[in-house]
């Protein structure tokens, strides 16, 4: 049962990729909309779950808070670090010689599109974390399984929205941004089945989600919403964003 809820996540995951394909031509919307969906996923899903599973304090502070944090900065120190060595590739170039104008959009506007493959590989493992999810929750009994399957596959479309706008957005090419939604869909079915093997400890999931959902708010915050904002400082995306949060709001009472 918990390997065929998985193959549901795995649908609403290509349904979000292929929604965030088609609306190219409203991308400041698409981005508002992908940052509100992601601070919602960080701010009413995944903090309250990381604080109820890794209950213990660390110097008078939760570890999940602490774990948040240190993804915080650990995403903006390795979007830093990629983004000195593509400056210096680009120097190195242009002491060479005219550079390639053939690059994508992402490398041109100085973006490295390493850091949008890291962060799509950070929702790839949340996926995997989500199918050990449903896995775990169906070993308990079967009502808890149904919850959480409700949470997990209408949230994975938030997830497979925000794989592909994030992989494109640092100017990846399209192939690799659908090869990371299929990872990311493929990943819930894996971590559901791994659950057949391996019971990983409620304490070491909770610290696990405070730390991606630090990284993730990093993307929001300091990646997406601006982006959105950029070249279309309209009210529109700033609804969209709204949007996005309200229906991760609606997912979480739905699933509680």
């Amino acid at each position: 049962m918990a390997v065929f809820v998985a193959l549901g996540a795995f649908l609403m995951t290509l349904a979000g990729g292929w929604t965030a394909q088609r609306v190219t031509d409203r991308r400041h919307l698409v981005l508002g909309l992908a940052g509100g969906l992601m601070l919602g996923v960080v701010g009413l899903d995944l903090l309250p779950e990381a604080l109820h599973a890794a209950g213990t304090e660390v110097f008078g502070v939760p570890a999940a808070l602490l774990l948040f944090v240190a993804g915080f900065l650990l995403a903006h120190l390795v979007e830093r670090l990629l983004a000195l060595r593509q400056a210096a590739h680009g120097a190195a170039e242009d002491r060479g010689g005219p550079r390639d104008t053939g690059a994508p959009q992402g490398i041109r506007d100085g973006r490295t599109p390493e850091v949008g493959l890291t962060a799509a590989a950070a929702m790839v493992g949340h996926s995997a974390m989500d199918g050990v999810a449903i896995g775990a929750a169906f070993q308990v009994g079967g009502g808890m399984g149904a919850a959480v399957a409700l949470a997990v596959i209408a949230h994975d479309f938030a997830d497979g929205f925000n794989t592909y706008t994030i992989t494109s957005l640092y100017g990846n090419a399209r192939r690799k941004a659908v090869a990371m939604l299929f990872a990311d869909a493929a990943a819930p079915v894996l971590g559901a089945l791994s659950t057949s093997f391996v019971t990983i400890p409620e304490q070491l999931l909770g610290g696990y989600l405070g730390f991606f959902g630090g990284a993730l708010l990093y993307l929001a915050a300091a990646e997406i919403l601006p982006e959105a904002h950029h070249d279309h400082p309209a009210r529109s995306t700033v609804l969209c964003t709204i949007a996005g949060a309200a229906f991760i709001w609606l997912v979480v009472g739905l699933a509680s």
